[in-house]
Formats: structure tokens, sequence, C-alpha cells
């Protein structure tokens, strides 16, 4: 086999640069390890910028995100005692669209076959060949066999987990991780949302959040001890904690209801630098995850693949390589803001082990301060709907 531009991973990221090569003639071939139905099945976060709305208005991908999706022009932070509301369309312009990542995987997924770009499914045993070379080539198991497919490029939108940033040499490689004690303890359920804006919370007990997927589908989650265990959180339990951490003013609106799905998921801050080596570029969370709280890691994704496809699309026009070159700075520029903002706001909702009465005290100037100040309302505001490109 042979195409133009080779993509690991069906996930956004992928399906999403997949789409855009393809809207501009070029040819794009992607190879996933999972089902189609492990893909469209995992529960991912689901606030968009207008970097990741745009992508799926340019693509016409975006019917059901317009009809089903819930456009937000604020979100608050909570103290505990109150509600501080960060008025997001007031204070620049833009909202942002509450569509879960789920959706917007099935949607791209739905669309690939009448627009030709063709996705591989379960291709196990995937390995890079010849990156630094300007014929790389993959190999990977499908239905029992083994392929060659052969590309121009490379594209890595396969994950932490997945084999194309490890095919970059160490000698060339920078990692940088920040590694948090705790995780987010969150619960599912076909319930109204308690708020028709996300609401992040800080309390003495730790921090929480009450989110939506759609006005009849809520999801919450709570600041929980890293070697916490599953079981020790039964619906109830868990229900009983979300009413104390959002406080009084939210609690009455919570309406309660059994579990969908239950789950910790770890928090990390992480960086891999460069983001291209030889034919082989990275995108999304091969190169960088970021923890939930500023809602970034799908519209980082994003943001990388526009910057990606415009210097594919570019090359394959003129041939340029000043537009490859510029690649890895580029999106590496606009990660590192994102992974300051979510840093900055992790810091400064959650209670870290280590930290004292001081540190509680510095906390809570600090959401003073944002209440009282517009210019602080605004810097939130500009970097939760998303910095330019």
């Amino acid at each position: 086999m042979k195409t133009q531009v080779a993509i690991i991973g069906a996930g956004p990221s992928g399906l999403m640069l997949g789409h855009l090569l393809r809207q501009a003639g070029i040819e794009a071939v992607i190879v996933e390890r999972q089902t189609r139905e492990h893909v469209e099945g995992r529960i991912r976060a689901g606030v968009l910028e207008d970097t990741t709305t745009n992508i799926l208005d340019r693509l016409g991908i975006n019917a059901r995100m317009h009809a089903e999706g819930l456009p937000h022009d604020g979100v608050n932070l909570a103290d505990g005692e109150r509600l501080i509301r960060i008025g997001l369309k007031e204070l620049t312009g833009k909202p942002v669209m509450v569509y879960g990542q789920t959706e917007v995987t099935r949607d791209l997924i739905d669309a690939a076959p009448e627009r030709d770009l063709e996705i591989i499914w379960q291709a196990s045993q995937v390995e890079l060949h010849d990156v630094e070379s300007e014929s790389p080539h993959l190999s990977f198991e499908s239905e029992g066999e083994v392929h060659r497919l052969d590309a121009r490029f490379i594209a890595g939108c396969d994950g932490y987990h997945g084999p194309s940033r490890r095919s970059i040499p160490t000698e060339v490689a920078r990692e940088f991780e920040r590694v948090y004690p705790f995780g987010w303890l969150g619960i599912l359920a076909d319930v109204p949302p308690c708020n028709e804006e996300l609401i992040y919370a800080n309390h003495p007990n730790g921090f929480a959040l009450a989110s939506m997927r759609s006005k009849t589908r809520s999801r919450y989650y709570i600041q929980v001890p890293i070697d916490e265990q599953l079981e020790d959180w039964p619906d109830d339990r868990l229900w009983d904690e979300l009413e104390v951490r959002l406080g009084p003013e939210v609690a009455p609106h919570i309406t309660r209801g059994p579990a969908l799905e239950k789950s910790i998921a770890p928090l990390r801050s992480y960086v891999f630098e460069p983001m291209r080596y030889g034919s082989l570029f990275l995108a999304g969370d091969s190169a960088h995850i970021v923890p939930p709280t500023g809602a970034k890691g799908l519209n980082l994704a994003a943001s990388d693949v526009a910057y990606l496809s415009e210097a594919l699309i570019g090359w394959f026009g003129s041939g340029d390589d000043a537009v490859l070159d510029a690649y890895s700075d580029r999106a590496l520029a606009r990660v590192w803001k994102s992974e300051r903002f979510s840093w900055q706001l992790t810091q400064l909702m959650h209670r870290f082990p280590e930290h004292g009465p001081f540190e509680r005290r510095m906390q809570i100037a600090e959401l003073e301060y944002i209440a009282n100040s517009r210019a602080a309302r605004t810097a939130i505001a500009e970097n939760y709907v998303g910095l330019p490109l």
C-alpha cells in the first residue's frame, strides 16, 4: 500500500487531520489499533474552543454539533460559598461549545467513507521505519497478515502510549513532566445539570467540577488521592460529597441518579519536544498531556492539526520545506501557553498534600481578587476560550 500521509491513530486529531488533507486533495490513510466500537465508546471531555469548532465547520462535519451542542457564554469558579462567573463572551467575544469528544469522534468517523478517508481498524504491532528519510513506511498486522504502508510523511496521532514518539531518538528528545498527587473521580449520569454553565469548585475537602454532556446528561468530578479505590465511593457517598464541595448555592439544584460510568483518572502535565523528526510529525496526546482542569486536551490536539494540515498542504502545493520546519515551534508555543493555564488553574482549585495554611490563604486571596477584578477574569476568559492560533 502507498499513500502521501500515513496517520497513526483514529482519535480526534488523526481523524481531523485526515479529513483536512482529503479536503485538500491529499491522499491519507489512518491506521488504528483498536476497533471502531472501542474508539467510539471512549468517554472523554467535551468543551470545544472555536479552534476546534472552526475545523468542524470548515469540514462541513458540524450539523449534529450545532443541533445538539450547548454554546456556553460563561464558566464559574466556586469557593464553597459563592459562584464567581467568568463571562467568556462578554470579556472576549467568544463562547465555548459543550459537545462531547465521543460525539466529535463519531461524527468524523461517520463522514470518512463518503470522503474517501480510509481507516484501517485493529492494526496491531504498528512499527515506524526510516522516519529520518524521505521514504518512511509503516508495518502492521491486520487480519492475520503483515502489511506495509509507504508514505511521504507520517503523522503520529496515537496518544501517549503509541509507538510514534518512541521512534524519535533519545539524543534529540526532551521530556517535561509534572505528575499530580491526586486524581479525578468522575460520575456520568442521566440527570439534568445543576447549572447552565460549568462550575469549578475550590473547597477545603478538595476540588469538584459540575459539567454536562447535554441537557439531560451530567458529568461530575471530585478530587481524590491518587491511590483511592473506586469501590470506596458508592454513588450516594459521591453525591453527598459533591453537594458539600459545590456549596450551598449549588447543592439544592443537584439531581441524583445511578452512575452510567464511574472512574478515577490521574492528572499529569507532559510535553515532548520536538514535535517533528525527519518525516515524522507528532500531534495531540502523543506529544503533550494537560490536566483536564483547563479543558485543553482535545483543543490542543485541534490546534496541532490546524498547524500541521497547513504545513502539509503547503508543502504538497509548493514543496517549500520552510512550512514543515516551522511546525514544531509553532505548535509548541501554543502547547506551553495552554500547559501554563492548565497548571495554574489546577494549582488554584485543588488541595495539594504539601500545602499548609499559607497556600490555602493564597488560594482564597486569588479567588477574591478574581471575583473583584475584571482584568483577572478577562485573563482567565482569554485562556479558557483559547488563545489565537
